[in-house]
């Protein structure tokens, strides 16, 4: 069983925001996202819910949507205060400088979070039928159209990560799709993944 939440979120400013990803230390998601709070910044730290079962009993646990990432904005001149918070491992960089992600694919997954529609991490896919959903909760959120059983599903992707989550949607939802061309690759350059921490690309 799935349902979603959000642990934490700055509602979107008037103008468009700079958003770069955090790799952080395996289950230091939340630790980074409050102290950077803490700090002053302005972060993005999407989770999902999920009912976990042992022998004697069920417990509902949150968990990061992206395992080891979240995302903080208008980081500017503000590099090493960031690189130096307890449990961040990296900036993700490209060429030494910080990877900005599309705000549309940030409020996309934001979008999802405040529906009332399940969302739950998807493995990232670059196939399927690009679709924009046109009215309801999701109205404008651009995403892949995927099946899954008798379900269908929104994959949410951000490409700089390769990484997505999933949002499943009702009869209503997919009656108001309307068709919209992939957009280009925007993911990062080669395997593996390049961060950068303290100004320097460690990619070798």
């Amino acid at each position: 069983m799935h349902v979603r939440s959000l642990e934490s979120y700055h509602a979107p400013a008037q103008r468009e925001k700079q958003w770069c990803a955090l790799h952080t230390r395996y289950q230091h998601e939340n630790l980074v996202n409050g102290l950077l709070r803490m700090k002053g910044f302005d972060t993005f730290y999407p989770t999902c819910s999920r009912i976990h079962a042992w022998k004697d009993r069920k417990k509902r646990v949150s968990e990061a949507l992206f395992p080891g990432y979240l995302f903080v904005a208008n980081i500017g001149a503000h590099r090493l205060e960031v690189v130096s918070t307890p449990g961040v491992c990296a900036i993700v960089s490209i060429a030494g400088t910080p990877a900005t992600i599309p705000n549309d694919e940030i409020e996309a997954i934001r979008q999802a979070l405040l529906s009332p529609y399940p969302v739950e991490p998807h493995l990232y896919v670059n196939e399927g039928d690009g679709v924009r959903i046109v009215q309801g909760p999701l109205s404008g959120v651009q995403g892949i159209l995927v099946r899954k059983a008798n379900s269908a599903r929104l994959v949410l992707a951000i490409q700089m990560l390769g990484r997505a989550a999933a949002v499943e949607i009702d009869s209503a939802c997919v009656d108001s799709l309307e068709p919209v061309s992939p957009a280009p690759e925007r993911r990062m350059e080669g395997p593996p993944a390049r961060f950068a921490s303290s100004g320097i690309d460690q990619s070798t």
